[in-house]
């Protein structure tokens, strides 16, 4: 029989809590603040703690560090109602053993408490930040992320964070900075794809004089400047094959030798990255290095998209128009704002609804912000770009081609195939030729001429694909 605490102001919590473990054996105490608890520790010496963080008198999380100053041995589980980044932070940099966000069911409760009697307590980490006015919400989908990055701000260990477009990577990646041990250290955020692709290598590990033309001077790289601080490498997924290599080098051994030079160079920087692509699938099609992505996906944040947290849309409105300027800032939200907020689809995520918002403050000129300010919802073809989908054009015909030639090696392991670029460009003419033949109304000399090729060769290649009959009339 083990002996568990529990501590809250909420006397039917409470009971409830204390009836699930003791149907499993445990023996339980409550009591409805820290200083009633304090007198139970005498006789009964609870082997786990579980405790609320809003109570009267001394709240739990100054508890926490007392105890586990005074009584490191016992393991305490944080419960709260109002959880967000800060407390999640300071629960586990305090050394709390997990961290519960009400309301959670009892079986969760029951689990971690036999976690907690099975496991040793945490070691009480660097002491984080208690302010953070960018995450915003307080949905379950959200509650999970701070929890994640509470617990991994404090390592070493580079980050992936996943997530659409527009649903705040890179608000997540500062979090983690601010609330790591070199949060003095340096912040910086590159994007590896807004790069000159000649020059990449250079931005990263730096150059010497010489290295190339126009290299007149001596360059420190990225990784370099972000010694003792955070590199943030956005759309991670864009960095061109050559360079994931020394990316991947630099992660394992923390070390890299500037452009133009042999001596190698050690950095201290912690790297995050982010992408809003579909990794996996990247490397079934060749396009990203597999033991990059492991190396560094041993701890993965995945943003929510909005529609998974509609619920947080009041929090975020109003963060939203805090951040606008006092004169223009509006006198206060209608319902049918709201209302018409939550009934669009924001495939942009946050992004797009700060476009929203900020467009409904100007329109309403001081005014209570209505549903009548909001600007029209764009059609679903008006916001897809190239960045915003998952590849494009050019880039989903490469990963085509890279899968369908690694499906052509796999599929007899043992023995390479023959003539596969016969194969490929018969599959290429297959697609290619009826189509350019539809959109130019199976005019040969128009496809032709599209295609680059005279019309004797289209001719023979349209045979070739339609089992000897030609595709299109005879007459163009």
């Amino acid at each position: 029989m083990s002996r568990v605490l529990i501590i809250d102001d909420e006397p039917a919590l409470c009971w409830s809590l204390a009836e699930a473990l003791r149907q499993q054996g445990h023996i339980v105490q409550t009591a409805g603040s820290v200083e009633q608890a304090g007198q139970r520790f005498g006789d009964f010496s609870p082997e786990v703690i579980a405790v609320d963080v809003r109570l009267p008198g001394v709240d739990g999380l100054t508890a926490l560090s007392a105890w586990r100053r005074d009584r490191p041995e016992i393991p305490v589980i944080v419960m709260t109602a109002f959880g967000d980044l800060p407390t999640a932070a300071r629960a586990f940099a305090e050394g709390a053993f997990d961290y519960l966000v009400k309301p959670f069911d009892l079986h969760a409760f029951t689990e971690v408490i036999a976690r907690a009697l099975q496991r040793e307590p945490m070691e009480t980490a660097a002491s984080f930040g208690t302010s953070d006015s960018e995450l915003t919400g307080s949905s379950p989908a959200m509650q999970a992320v701070y929890r994640q990055l509470a617990l991994i701000a404090p390592t070493p260990y580079p980050v992936l964070l996943l997530g659409e477009t527009g649903t705040g990577k890179e608000l997540a990646a500062r979090a983690i900075h601010r609330h790591s041990r070199v949060a003095e250290g340096p912040w910086i955020t590159v994007c590896p794809a807004a790069l000159n692709p000649a020059l990449i290598e250079s931005e990263l590990f730096g150059h010497v004089r010489g290295a190339f033309t126009g290299a007149q001077e001596s360059r420190t790289g990225l990784f370099e400047a972000a010694a003792g601080g955070t590199l943030f490498l956005d759309e991670i997924a864009d960095t061109p094959l050559a360079v994931q290599v020394k990316l991947l080098r630099v992660l394992e051994t923390r070390r890299f030798s500037p452009v133009g030079s042999g001596e190698e160079r050690t950095t201290s920087a912690r790297v995050l990255a982010a992408t809003h692509r579909d990794l996996p699938q990247m490397i079934a099609a060749g396009t990203f290095r597999e033991d990059l992505y492991h190396r560094l996906s041993a701890f993965t944040v995945q943003l929510p998209p909005l529609k998974d947290r509609m619920e947080d849309l009041p929090l975020l409105v109003e963060r939203l128009i805090r951040l606008a300027g006092e004169d223009i800032r509006p006198a206060g939200i209608a319902p049918d704002f709201l209302t018409a907020l939550s009934q669009r689809a924001w495939p942009g995520n946050i992004r797009e609804l700060r476009n929203a918002v900020d467009h409904a403050i100007v329109m309403a000129r001081g005014r209570v912000i209505h549903a009548e300010h909001l600007p029209a919802a764009p059609r679903r073809s008006q916001i897809e770009t190239p960045a915003d989908t998952a590849a494009n054009p050019d880039q989903k015909l490469a990963e085509a081609v890279a899968a369908w030639v690694r499906s052509q090696l796999d599929a007899a392991p043992d023995q390479l195939p023959d003539g596969l670029y016969a194969v490929a460009h018969q599959h290429l003419d297959t697609a290619l030729l009826p189509t350019v033949m539809r959109l130019t109304q199976q005019n040969r000399t128009a496809a032709a001429r599209i295609l680059g090729l005279d019309r004797a060769t289209l001719r023979s290649r349209l045979r070739g694909i339609s089992g000897g009959e030609i595709v299109g009339g005879e007459e163009d």
